[in-house]
């Protein structure tokens, strides 16, 4: 299914976090300067877009402050001039939305305890500092309050549908299907003689709320009670609200069933089970579920809200360069899918989004990156419209972004494929390691010096005998670090070796399994306490079999939806002009100078490209 999104939604939603325009401020304003607006480089429906503003937000930009040349330039300057063209003209449509001195006041609070600006000279020096007044900060704060709250109000003003309801139910059954639940109650406590000694006078017939109420540390206050307690009895809770060794024990009880004392994480659970509660198919009768289904629904429905929003403000945009601009910037049309057009502002803005871009600028890949991942970006883009095309033309109620749609209406098309047990059971014996649960175990390592091998030999002696490990190791010098629950390869290779890879368990004593002393590749030594110790182990296919129906379930179904949307693509009428618009746009290499003329020096000059009245 499709992961791509609308890029233009996200970076509108970042650039509008509140702190956002004080950090521009400072990564841009030379201290003790006031700003100075300069030439305007364009204008977006006769709002003038300044040197200053393109300068400061070319600081911010992560293509362009790092000063690219050649193509690269050229495309992060369309990046760029596009998302300010949809911010001023968002700036410029909220400008009526009202903004009271309280809310105002809220913000600028906010700033002055993330700044730490504790009194009014802090605030003033800050202030000139950033080459801000206090009028310009406010009125900067109030546009993005604006924004913030046109936003709000467009996600949420959408209504669901019953249609819409339905529909997002019987496409995503499996994400609201009951989870097998216990309600229950528990007692935490710190070491085992207390666990011991509570679960002896619950078994004698105590309380089991009113013995959590006085000693356990978690949850006293509801009589140990877990979940959404609700007149002091506790609500459903699934697996993941107790340590796996712990779940273990109590999804295998029955009714009023209490588990004898379990070691997890350092300390010791005891568990009542009050009821247990089957797994099952989740119903769209069922209030719970039904509430779920409707606030997914209207989140997806207002990101579709938005989309539209920021899709119409950009067309209504009228973009004008004046003849002295020194930033201009083209965004022609790329590709069409029927009559429906892609520009390049799109496009780049998904590909500069890619998370691996930032690391290949640093190794001065950014250009070739990006040749690279534009094709990749422009496929996607043409068979997500291609496929959103095709699903205004189901009949089916489809809604919110462009890339929901075409997800739906994969879904959809899916609906109503199955598996077999047969190829259940292949699907498991294919993925044993995802079935499998790793080799675990709890370690400390207690490190010495390179010329302290005598004291980490003494403190291996000492350890065998038991003690505090603390202070074994601070007798010999050394200093002890907890790794935690490792698993394989988490651990330095030695240390993993030792832990994972040795056949024989080590010497125990009090404090664990005390290693030998081993040598590091910096020449210090260490030894390791091994606790908890715990053998891979595979899942039994009956205590996976759901997991494995699912996971092939949406193996057979991503096939299907690949085939389906491949025959859409070919089905739709696309045309791909990026090979053209990135050779209009790729500058031409200045001629070699001959024999005797004037060097140029540097690299070739990107060309600027031609002025559009309206990109």
């Amino acid at each position: 299914m499709f992961g791509i999104n609308r890029r233009l939604v996200a970076v509108i939603f970042g650039v509008l976090a509140l702190a956002f325009i004080v950090g521009s401020v400072l990564l841009f304003t030379p201290q003790g300067q006031q700003q100075v607006q300069g030439r305007t480089e364009f204008t977006v429906n006769g709002v003038r877009v300044s040197e200053t503003d393109v300068a400061r937000g070319q600081q911010q930009d992560q293509i362009l402050s790092t000063n690219p040349t050649g193509l690269l330039l050229n495309l992060a300057k369309t990046n760029f001039g596009e998302r300010q063209v949809i911010l001023t003209a968002v700036r410029n449509d909220t400008s009526r939305i009202r903004v009271s001195g309280a809310e105002l006041r809220k913000q600028l609070d906010e700033i002055k305890q993330q700044y730490q600006l504790t009194d009014e000279e802090a605030y003033t020096r800050f202030l000139s500092q950033v080459g801000y007044t206090d009028s310009q900060l406010r009125d900067e704060l109030r546009d993005q309050i604006r924004i913030n709250k046109k936003l709000e109000e467009l996600q949420g003003g959408v209504k669901p549908t019953e249609e819409e309801i339905k529909l997002h139910f019987e496409l995503n059954k499996a994400n609201y299907k009951q989870e097998e639940r216990v309600q229950a109650r528990q007692i935490v406590v710190d070491d085992k003689a207390t666990a011991d000694k509570l679960a002896a006078e619950i078994k004698g017939g105590a309380d089991f709320a009113e013995v959590a109420k006085k000693n356990s540390k978690l949850n006293a206050e509801q009589g140990g009670a877990l979940g959404e307690v609700k007149d002091g009895q506790p609500g459903p809770v699934t697996r993941v609200v107790f340590p796996n060794a712990v779940a273990d024990a109590v999804f295998k009880l029955s009714d009023g069933s209490v588990t004898d004392p379990i070691e997890a994480g350092g300390r010791f659970y005891i568990v009542r089970v009050e009821k247990k509660l089957s797994a099952g198919d989740a119903a769209l009768e069922d209030p719970d579920i039904r509430k779920r289904v409707e606030e997914d629904v209207k989140r997806i429905k207002g990101q579709g809200a938005v989309e539209a929003y920021v899709d119409r403000i950009r067309n209504n945009a009228k973009v004008e360069f004046p003849a002295d601009s020194q930033f201009k910037f083209e965004n022609p049309v790329v590709a069409k899918v029927g009559d429906t057009e892609i520009k390049l502002g799109e496009l780049t803005s998904a590909v500069f989004a890619n998370q691996q871009l930032p690391q290949l600028l640093q190794q001065g890949l950014g250009e070739l990156a990006v040749q690279f991942f534009m094709p990749q970006t422009m496929e996607q883009l043409l068979t997500r419209e291609a496929i959103h095309q095709a699903a205004l033309k189901m009949g089916q109620p489809f809604f919110g972004s462009k890339t929901d749609i075409a997800n739906q209406a994969q879904q959809w098309q899916t609906r109503n494929i199955t598996v077999t047990d047969a190829e259940v059971r292949a699907y498991y014996d294919k993925n044993l390691a995802q079935f499998t649960i790793p080799a675990s175990a709890k370690v400390q390592g207690i490190s010495f010096t390179k010329e302290n091998k005598a004291k980490a030999d003494a403190f291996r002696a000492a350890a065998l005998k038991g003690g505090d490990l603390q202070a074994l190791a601070k007798a010999q010098g050394g200093t002890v670090q907890d790794y935690g629950v490792v698993n394989p390869n988490a651990l330095p290779p030695v240390l993993n070796k030792l832990v994972f890879l040795t056949s024989t368990q080590f010497p125990k004593s009090s404090l664990g399994e005390i290693t030998e002393v081993v040598k590091l590749d910096d020449g210090s030594f260490q030894v390791l306490t091994i606790n908890e110790r715990k053998s891979e182990k595979l899942r039994p296919f009956a205590e996976v079999r759901e997991q494995a129906r699912e996971a092939e379930l949406n193996t057979k179904r991503q096939a299907e939806a690949a085939k389906w949307s491949e025959k859409v693509r070919k089905e739709a009428k696309i045309e791909n002009k990026l090979d053209a618009v990135l050779k209009q746009l790729t500058p031409k290499e200045e001629p070699k100078k001959e024999e005797g003329q004037p060097a140029t020096g540097g690299t070739a000059t990107p060309a600027t490209p031609a002025t559009p009245a309206t990109p």
